[in-house]
């Protein structure tokens, strides 16, 4: 992925990391320095080209957030979403090379296909150019904080350790977040003037910033029982450093990363929640959304009122007939993991709604209505 930053960017990324590239991995070094360098070219062509026109271009209609924590069925939600010809999206090509969309779009979608796979390397789900994607990928190849830049040298601490919910930025970064945050949006609002639906994972830590930058914007909440999510993520930021690392991962603090990201998530939306109009947020559940489709996407039109969804219907269950056979990947939990989830999540489980369960054979645990939750604050 880090084929796709601007030259500087990917080079500030090294500086930070002390340029501790791993003997294998410094012939792939060599080559996004190279490919880095000409994004640099076509980016200046590109403002050249598109600048003005970029700038000048409003965007009237403020985006839909998909938010959730990783592995909550973000994709899904996202993927139902966007069946609807009302909505927009940032797509694979926008988001993995982000410098120079408008000038270069046509060339790579045309003759470039051969460089995405067909399925995502951590769950299999379809991939190529034109699906959706998360827009944090442009942000970190643009060189912003990004929790996303621990993947490049995943043995090492993190970069960014603030950038989850941008609180370590100051301000003239966070100004220069939003700006270039806007101008990509802009861009993406100049290639197709639709109202984009976006989603990211880390912008579930983000809703002030985003309602400050967007008032008018609509944000819906995926859930997935907790004890899911752990595994899953922790398989994703494996998968991923293994695919996009400078280093062979150790995984070394890699489920300390889930723990306190997934707090760090939670407990940012929640603060958030109190400020943002009832009819600007919906929460679903993941295993409600795939039990029945079209009952829970009505919600979300209806609760963030929307229209058109018995227009989007047939869409909807057209994708559902599509991905009918579809099989989520299955992960073990060891014992300790799950006491330590328990331990540590707990409040949050029940805050969520799900049980909680520490047991080897996965049923609920048992707990005291009266007693404190487990890592309860």
């Amino acid at each position: 992925m880090w084929e796709g930053s601007e030259y500087f960017a990917w080079l500030r990324l090294l500086w930070k990391n002390r340029f501790d590239i791993q003997a294998p991995y410094a012939y792939i070094a060599g080559i996004v320095s190279c490919v880095t360098f000409s994004h640099m070219v076509l980016r200046w062509l590109h403002e050249g080209l598109h600048g003005e026109r970029i700038r000048s271009t409003p965007i009237d209609k403020a985006p839909v957030f998909v938010i959730g924590h990783w592995r909550t069925g973000t994709t899904l939600l996202h993927e139902l979403l966007i069946r609807d010809d009302q909505f927009s999206y940032a797509d694979t090509f926008a988001c993995l090379l982000p410098h120079h969309i408008l000038f270069s779009e046509h060339l790579f979608k045309t003759y470039g296909k051969w460089l995405m796979p067909d399925r995502r390397p951590m769950d299999n789900m379809p991939f190529g150019w034109d699906r959706p994607q998360e827009d944090e990928f442009a942000l970190a190849l643009f060189g912003l904080p990004s929790t996303y830049t621990d993947v490049a040298f995943p043995n090492r601490k993190a970069v960014f350790p603030g950038s989850l919910d941008l609180s370590s930025l100051k301000p003239h970064e966070l100004r220069k977040w939003k700006r270039t945050f806007l101008h990509f949006l802009k861009t993406l609002t100049v290639r197709d003037p639709r109202r984009l639906v976006l989603k990211s994972p880390p912008h579930t830590a983000r809703v002030p910033v985003l309602r400050e930058m967007f008032p008018d914007a609509r944000f819906v909440h995926i859930l997935r029982d907790p004890y899911v999510v752990f595994p899953s993520t922790v398989n994703l930021w494996k998968s991923m450093a293994r695919k996009h690392g400078f280093q062979t991962p150790t995984g070394q603090g890699l489920e300390e990363k889930v723990f306190q990201e997934f707090r760090i998530i939670h407990e940012r939306l929640e603060e958030a929640k109190p400020t943002i109009p009832s009819n600007r947020f919906h929460e679903l559940r993941y295993e409600d959304l795939v039990s029945n489709p079209a009952a829970e996407m009505r919600k979300v039109y209806e609760a963030l009122e929307l229209e058109g969804f018995d227009r989007a219907l047939p869409k909807l269950e057209e994708y559902q007939r599509l991905n009918a056979g579809y099989e989520t990947n299955k992960y073990q939990l060891r014992d300790e993991q799950r006491a330590e989830i328990t331990q540590r999540w707990g409040d949050l489980i029940t805050r969520q709604g799900y049980p909680l369960r520490t047991a080897a054979d996965g049923r609920p645990a048992a707990l005291d209505p009266a007693e404190p939750v487990p890592g309860e604050i």
